[in-house]
Parts: structure tokens; C-alpha cells; sequence
């Protein structure tokens, strides 16, 4: 199993974002990017950016200064999420993803991000 937040597993995420058909933009939209950050992380693993145009989807390491959106959540609930053991919908409805900024802008995708981050289980 490749390890969370490693190189093999950002590498592995691009490629199923990049195999995702639809672009989640449309021609020329602007890029936009979503930051998810996770305390108590293991150091060096502490944010990645999410950033959504009308080329595809990637997946990068650290944090974006012009993040639309942030989300904050446990280093522990972002490995479950990630693995499968925890959905998003219900780390919100628990109140253990904090988000901050355009909240429309995460909506609005959900259903895409939903259909790649499936694939990654």
C-alpha cells in the first residue's frame, strides 16, 4: 500500500485525475484552487492544494496563497478519508472539516471530486 501524502501517492491521484473524463471548468473559467490542511500532521505533510481548470484536476504538496477554499481537518480523518473508512459528508456533518472561504466553489465540484476520489480506494 502506497503511503499517504507520499510521492507514489500524489503521483497516483494525478493519474486519476488526469484519467477523469469532463473537466471540472469550462474553457477559459479561471483556475481555482482548494486547499486542504491537516493538523497534527507528520511534518512536511501538513497541506495540499487542490487545483481545478479547464484542463483537468491536480493534486500538489504544501499550500496555495490564493486558495478560493480551505479546508481544515485531523491528519488522522484525512488518512480515513482517503482510504475509505470516513466520507466526507459525514466528517462535515460531524463537524471535523472546518471550511473556510467559498464554499459554493467545493459544491459545485463535489459531485466530480466525489466520482475521481472513489477510484482511489
Amino acid at each position: 500500500m502506497v503511503a499517504f501524502l507520499s510521492e507514489e501517492w500524489f503521483a497516483g491521484v494525478n493519474a486519476r485525475l488526469a484519467a477523469t473524463p469532463g473537466a471540472p471548468l469550462e474553457s477559459g473559467a479561471p483556475s481555482q484552487h482548494i486547499v486542504i490542511e491537516c493538523t497534527d500532521a507528520p511534518s512536511g505533510a501538513d497541506a495540499l492544494t487542490l487545483t481545478l481548470s479547464a484542463e483537468g484536476a491536480t493534486v500538489t504538496a504544501g499550500d496555495h496563497l490564493a486558495a478560493e477554499t480551505i479546508l481544515r481537518l485531523s491528519y488522522r480523518d484525512a488518512l480515513a478519508i482517503s482510504d475509505g473508512t470516513l466520507t466526507s459528508a459525514d466528517a462535515l456533518r460531524d463537524g471535523r472539516i472546518k471550511v473556510r472561504g467559498d464554499v459554493s466553489s467545493l459544491l459545485r465540484h463535489a459531485g466530480w471530486l466525489a466520482a475521481v476520489f472513489a477510484t482511489t480506494n
